[in-house]
């Protein structure tokens, strides 16, 4: 039988960005492992934004080679306050680098420095970062605090929160990890200015998706916000990003270990993995992959008769104007759907070699449902563009 979500009223109020606080506070509530995430400008330099984590004799900073010039030194400095030392692990940077054998440099490091089991990892960049510095915290002397510093609005809406952490593996994404929770989330909208396009694009695919599956008043609000969004207005960064982070800690706090109602948060992923994996990790961005793939399961959804045509149009166009690519590449030129049925068939959500799909079934609740492989292939034919390894 499908899962039919009824997602309860938010209350969200969408004229409220020009009186956001300056830095605004959402809490998941997990017992005792309930955490804050903050998100306000500055507060990635700012030593007091640190003073209620865990003493130590030492932290290790975990980035990568992009973000490592522009604000390592900055929270190094900001850390010094608290810990005596404070070492630094400047990973490669890309998808294609999520692996065994970076995720040992973290190790490494921990390892060559004498770090002991009350050490604190700080994920300093994007989705990659926190993954796998989450992966490490979990499992070096089985489980040692960890804080996500997120530079990217991908890792600030979504991958920073509900401590899912992994590698990816050459046959799926994220197929290696495990469940384990942050200290503490720092969203510094400051570092959104360094972002390129490209990226911030990929970030509200994240974004969006919390409209359909949730909260179509959120998707009003984005329709009327998309420019301001796109032009980094601070005031309208905040709001979304403080509204994503309610959304997902809402659904976290039911179901941490995604059991159920956490599965919704996995929108148009199914398809998007497939095309991330099918295409090589790293040639398209998550965001851009999630982005495609929403337009597919909400394709999906109208063929059985979940959404009306309309519904899935204003979907596509809201993709369209975020700058996001709205139809899948072709991963196999002779059997192209066969290919991402293949790759789909090893995603997470699959059980037991039937795939699982989070689709729309009315605007602003979803379900989690099968579907019949010759109706998949129907909207991956329809929803792929004429060319191999298109974007």
């Amino acid at each position: 039988m499908p899962t039919v979500i009824t997602p309860p009223n938010f209350g969200f109020q969408c004229d409220g960005a020009a009186r956001l606080p300056s830095v605004q506070t959402v809490t998941i509530d997990l017992g005792e492992r309930s955490y804050p995430i903050l998100i306000g400008s500055g507060l990635l330099n700012a030593p007091s934004t640190y003073v209620a984590l865990p003493n130590a004799a030492s932290a290790l900073i975990v980035t990568n080679t992009t973000v490592a010039p522009l604000y390592a030194d900055a929270l190094r400095t900001a850390l010094a306050a608290k810990y005596p030392q404070v070492h630094l692990v400047v990973l490669p940077d890309g998808e294609e680098h999520k692996t065994w054998q970076t995720l040992n440099l973290i190790f490494d490091a921990l390892l060559v420095h004498g770090c002991d089991r009350k050490t604190v990892l700080f994920a300093l960049g994007g989705g990659v970062v926190g993954d796998m510095t989450g992966f490490a915290a979990a499992s070096y002397m089985r489980g040692v605090p960890f804080v996500q510093v997120p530079t990217t609005l991908l890792a600030q809406v979504d991958s920073s929160v509900g401590g899912k952490t992994a590698i990816n593996h050459p046959m799926g994404k994220n197929m290696v990890g495990a469940f384990y929770q942050p200290h503490l989330v720092v969203c510094d909208l400051a570092t959104l200015d360094t972002l390129p396009q490209r990226e911030l694009s990929a970030g509200l695919a994240e974004v969006i998706k919390y409209g359909p599956i949730v909260d179509m008043i959120f998707m009003d609000w984005l329709d009327e916000s998309m420019d301001a969004l796109l032009a980094r207005e601070r005031g309208a960064l905040a709001y979304a990003v403080r509204r994503s982070c309610e959304i997902k800690s809402w659904v976290v706090a039911q179901d941490e270990r995604e059991a159920g109602l956490r599965a919704i948060l996995n929108f148009g992923h199914t398809f998007g993995h497939a095309i991330e994996a099918g295409m090589g990790y790293g040639a398209w961005l998550h965001g851009e992959g999630v982005g495609a793939g929403m337009v597919m399961a909400a394709e999906l959804s109208r063929r059985l008769g979940l959404v009306d045509s309309a519904f899935s149009s204003r979907l596509t166009n809201l993709l369209l104007r975020a700058g996001l690519p709205v139809r899948g590449p072709l991963l196999d030129a002779t059997d192209n759907a066969g290919r991402y049925l293949q790759l789909m068939r090893v995603d997470k959500k699959s059980e037991a070699g039937e795939i699982r799909f989070v689709l729309i079934d009315g605007p602003g609740e979803a379900v989690v449902r099968a579907a019949p492989d010759s109706q998949v292939r129907e909207v991956i034919d329809a929803c792929c563009v004429g060319a191999l390894f298109n974007l």
